[in-house]
């Protein structure tokens, strides 16, 4: 059988895994350019004028056509061999094809290579946007895990692309990021990847899975020791003394000294009476309601004047599905609160179900103005701030009571699970 085209590629992409399956299951014979050397031959004219971007994996059809992105050749290819079945069927199953395809790469896929591109210092490392991926990236994988909850393959009852574009995908979400807690909640998402992985044809493709058992962390690059300077030759002693000179061998950087950092506008506020750490002492080793509980201890101590409390609602509370993902997404965003860890204290919750739930909550903090504490968080503007009267106003007192005590109840939705910062 005549080849269909050259592929430029490594082995190991996931992209590159994807086509060879496709390749595989519709019975096409596609040439490796095994010649190839990355950084090299792709800023080559030849390879430039065929594949202008200079990006892999590039296909060189044997009838001429020129294509870059995994997704579109292992399409193309797919279209090769209608009857394999690997696009479909019908049109409407082509259209369900392509939309996990999509899906997988852009759900799944992205985030897992952003993550990827930060721990391997190719790109600066960012706490918040790494937590801010992996919540994505898992809300994808729920979506994922109950479509599967009843199904065998994404599409129809055989494979296709889409099934070999999500295992590709898996394959490194499962060593990266989806550790044994994450994939404790996605049985049939692991199932549905053994199953593809371990297809006859494709195993030697895929090759074996190696599952995380913790979410891979970043660690700093180690500092390189610059070499000691050399021994200087002792110099005559002159009538004249002279100041030393800094070693022209220094790092530019010390030449110039460091502006000083800028205090917070928190820290310029009058003192308060109010102290947050013994607050947040008598939270944690009191109970909440009662004589001689947290609340009494709070309204004995609160200064309005130093301090205001805020009733925080999520924006998007139509996107929720899973508590527990919820419940994640409320600690992501208290992780991003660190650098106000001294300016506030909060207690938000799930209230609801599954697929029909909401964020909400309470945080007090220093001053009088919200966006001061919170905007440290890359994601604070995802919620909505409304300042509360504790003192004068019932209704405002019994939301904040019950956001403490985790009894709170909104428009009917019960509380399911909390956090707090503290």
């Amino acid at each position: 059988m005549a080849s269909v085209g050259k592929l430029y590629c490594f082995e190991t992409m996931r992209q590159t895994k994807t086509i060879k399956s496709v390749c595989a299951l519709a019975g096409l014979e596609i040439e490796i350019a095994a010649e190839y050397k990355h950084h090299e031959d792709n800023k080559k004219p030849e390879f430039l004028a065929k594949f202008p971007h200079g990006k892999i994996p590039a296909f060189e059809g044997a009838n001429g056509l020129n294509l870059t992105e995994g997704a579109p050749i292992a399409r193309y290819l797919a279209s090769l061999a209608p009857n394999s079945g690997l696009l479909g069927s019908t049109p409407e199953d082509a259209a369900v094809v392509d939309q996990w395809v999509h899906f997988a790469e852009t759900e799944i896929a992205a985030p897992v290579h952003l993550i990827g591109e930060m721990l391997m210092n190719f790109l600066p490392y960012s706490k918040g946007i790494h937590t801010v991926a992996a919540e994505r990236q898992l809300r994808s994988l729920i979506t994922l895990e109950a479509h599967l909850s009843t199904r065998t393959f994404l599409v129809g009852d055989r494979i296709t692309l889409a099934d070999i574009t999500a295992a590709s995908v898996l394959q490194r979400v499962v060593a990266i990021t989806a550790d044994a807690a994450v994939r404790a909640n996605l049985v049939n998402t692991v199932r549905f990847l053994e199953t593809i992985v371990h297809q006859p044809k494709l195993e030697a493709i895929f090759g074996p899975i190696e599952y995380t058992e913790k979410a891979l962390q970043y660690v700093p690059p180690k500092k390189e020791k610059a070499p000691a300077p050399p021994a200087a030759a002792p110099k005559e002693k002159k009538e004249k003394p002279k100041k030393v000179v800094e070693d022209d061998d220094e790092d530019d950087g010390n030449l110039v000294p460091e502006e000083p950092k800028q205090k917070s506008p928190l820290e310029l506020l009058p003192k308060s009476t109010f102290n947050l750490e013994d607050w947040k002492r008598a939270y944690s080793n009191k109970d909440t309601r009662g004589a001689d509980g947290a609340l009494e201890w709070f309204y004995a101590n609160f200064d309005k004047e130093g301090f205001s409390v805020w009733r925080v609602d999520f924006k998007y509370n139509e996107e929720l599905t899973q508590v527990f993902m919820s419940s994640n997404q409320i600690g992501g965003f208290f992780n991003r609160l660190e650098a106000s860890r001294k300016y506030l204290f909060g207690s938000m919750g799930v209230l609801g179900e599954n697929n029909a739930s909401v964020i909400s909550g309470v945080l007090i903090l220093r001053g009088q103005d919200s966006k001061l504490a919170v905007d440290c968080a890359p994601d604070f503007e995802s919620y909505e701030y409304t300042k509360l009267d504790v003192f004068d106003n019932q209704e405002d007192k019994a939301f904040f009571e019950g956001a403490l005590a985790w009894d709170l109840e909104v428009a009917g939705k019960k509380w399911a699970d909390g956090k707090n910062f503290k």
